[in-house]
């Protein structure tokens, strides 16, 4: 059975870094796009980047400046590299895999593998 873990999360201040990884030791992510999606407690689960099986990779408006999605495809492992973080990227932050072929997929319906999520604060 799939289970995706997400890790990396925590507190930062404003300006700061984080990297965010999921892995799965129970399939391999070179058969699925993979992304991250965000959510604040009461409202939608917001999407934030994806990357193709092949490499390509694609970011919402708001973060594509300061965020970087990457797979490695030897560990198994999608990461989230986030620069210049935000009150506003204070959320709780899930991967996802997805089997479709389209890309970018940026609705959470596309994507039937999900992780707990690990929370990201960011405040002073």
């Amino acid at each position: 059975q799939e289970r995706l873990i997400e890790s990396g999360g925590g507190l930062v201040q404003p300006g700061g870094s984080l990297r965010l990884s999921c892995a799965d030791t129970s399939f391999s992510f070179s058969d699925y796009n993979m992304a991250w999606f965000r959510q604040t407690p009461g409202e939608q689960r917001e999407f934030v980047a994806a990357v193709s099986r092949t490499g390509s990779t694609y970011l919402t408006d708001s973060v594509k400046v300061r965020f970087t999605i990457s797979r490695d495809g030897a560990d198994n492992t999608l990461f989230l590299k986030m620069n210049d973080l935000k009150t506003e990227d204070t959320d709780v932050y899930y991967c996802a895999a997805s089997h479709k072929v389209n890309f970018p997929a940026t609705r959470t319906a596309d994507y039937g593998f999900w992780g707990p999520g690990t929370q990201v604060t960011v405040s002073s």
